[in-house]
């Protein structure tokens, strides 16, 4: 070396010590926090990917919270319905007893009555103070809200029982429901074509509700028939129409699960079985599910179902309803979209909505009502309890499926999903402490290496002194 001016060994020697160095210094961080990926000049690629792996792995963890929540509010609703449904069978137990004039004195019934009334009171208490955080869940407050827009039925008369029990409504949105009537309900009927029975007569009536036997004289008249047959109405479910010349002699319900059939017994009448028809109607497109006049569609944006009016019954009707707003809405998705929205629909179990506007509401049982156990209606407070307790069963089995399925099924995927996504972002993100540890080793021999040489390097110019002696 003869040059002193510049040391080049010693520049290639501060170089490499250099660059061990920044090795050194980025196996010390690395291994200090956890991390390969620091800042973006680490690995620009990797820092987006694992940027965008972090923001999904944020959003599936509050879907799981959503969820969670979503499990919660359903079992306290639960919980309150499983409590009217128990008081519901009471009710049941009551109107039982008090039908047994034979065995229970007045003062027992009004006992009993006394009972029904404080159920009732209970009912509507539980609907009104089942709640989560302040929301109340029983009392029709996350109900859905519908309106009629138009159609070739006059709005309003068009349906009725209407309950919407899950719908997607995009940004509050008003969802239309357009029901098309192609083909219209029937009842189960035959005709006796005279005026009268001209011997003496023995017939078997048979209808969805059991059977009854009649007898007629010779000469007896079609108008008397009908009233025979209307009179025991209830235990067959048939009933009849007379006209001059004719009767009609029909299912008092319509759809296929209804019938009448007619057996001669002895005499000359009428002999043979029909069967009703559903009605054939299409929603927004799609066909319904129908039996007799009740209409049912399910899909994933929309779960409805009502009864048709005797005004819609007619072949080539329509009507547009409109699902306003309402309903509980709960994300379940790692993204706010409609397609990870669940919707769920909760209707009031008061005593003025349990029931049918048909047959009458469970508020109707109360005392001084119509059918109060002492009014002698027990057969339509019977009717109007079995709707009561389907509509409850029917609303926890729909509740149930969608915390089971719906919900419990959402969380199960959501968690396998984070394990994935987690294990995505640390495979990009986190440190391999085995291959670091060994990178720092390696980093700290070759810096102290390359020190050791630095120092030889800047001690090889002072060779040019001994040039000098």
């Amino acid at each position: 070396m003869s040059r002193i001016n510049t040391n080049v060994p010693s520049l290639i020697a501060q170089r490499v010590l250099g660059k061990n160095n920044n090795q050194l210094n980025t196996s010390l961080e690395r291994l200090s926090t956890g991390l390969k990926i620091n800042r973006g000049s680490d690995n620009p690629s990797g820092l987006i990917a694992s940027e965008n792996l972090r923001a999904e792995k944020t959003g599936i963890q509050a879907a799981i919270t959503n969820a969670e929540r979503a499990s919660n509010i359903i079992g306290t609703a639960e919980g309150g319905l499983s409590e009217i449904s128990s008081l519901l069978n009471e009710l049941q137990t009551l109107t039982g007893e008090a039908a047994n004039t034979g065995g229970l004195s007045s003062d027992e019934i009004q006992a009993n009555q006394l009972q029904v009334d404080s159920i009732l009171q209970t009912i509507n208490r539980l609907a009104g103070s089942t709640s989560f955080q302040g929301t109340k869940l029983l009392d029709g407050s996350l109900a859905y809200t519908t309106s009629t827009t138009g159609g070739s039925v006059t709005a309003g008369s068009a349906v009725t029982n209407l309950q919407v029990n899950g719908a997607r409504l995009t940004d509050n949105a008003t969802r239309s429901v357009n029901v098309v009537l192609t083909t219209s309900a029937q009842t189960a009927g035959l005709a006796f074509t005279a005026a009268t029975v001209t011997t003496a007569t023995t017939i078997e009536i048979t209808g969805v509700n059991g059977t009854e036997q009649l007898s007629f004289g010779s000469g007896t008249t079609v108008a008397s028939i009908a009233t025979a047959i209307n009179a025991v109405s209830e235990a067959t479910g048939v009933s009849a129409i007379a006209s001059t010349g004719s009767l009609s002699i029909n299912s008092t319900g319509f759809g296929s699960s209804q019938f009448v059939t007619i057996r001669e017994v002895s005499g000359t009448f009428v002999d043979g079985t029909d069967k009703g028809t559903d009605a054939v109607v299409s929603v927004n497109g799609q066909a319904a599910e129908t039996d007799g006049l009740n209409v049912k569609v399910r899909t994933g944006s929309l779960d409805i179902e009502f009864d048709l009016t005797e005004d819609l019954n007619t072949n080539g009707t329509d009507v547009t309803l409109g699902v306003t707003g309402g309903g509980a809405n709960f994300a379940l998705g790692g993204k706010v979209t409609e397609s990870n929205k669940a919707s769920l629909g909760i209707a009031a179990v008061t005593t003025g909505n349990l029931g049918k506007a048909s047959i009458g509401f469970l508020s109707s049982l109360a005392s001084g009502q119509d059918n109060d156990l002492t009014s002698g209606n027990l057969t339509t407070s019977q009717k109007i309890i079995d709707e009561s307790i389907k509509q409850v069963a029917t609303l926890r089995g729909r509740l149930g499926a969608f915390q089971k399925f719906t919900v419990g099924s959402t969380v199960n995927a959501l968690g396998v999903a984070l394990e994935n996504v987690s294990a995505s972002e640390s495979a990009i993100r986190d440190t391999d402490f085995a291959a670091e540890t060994s990178k720092l080793t390696r980093a700290q021999i070759l810096s102290q290496a390359a020190s050791s040489i630095l120092a030889q390097a800047n001690a090889a110019p002072q060779a040019a002194l001994q040039l000098l002696r």
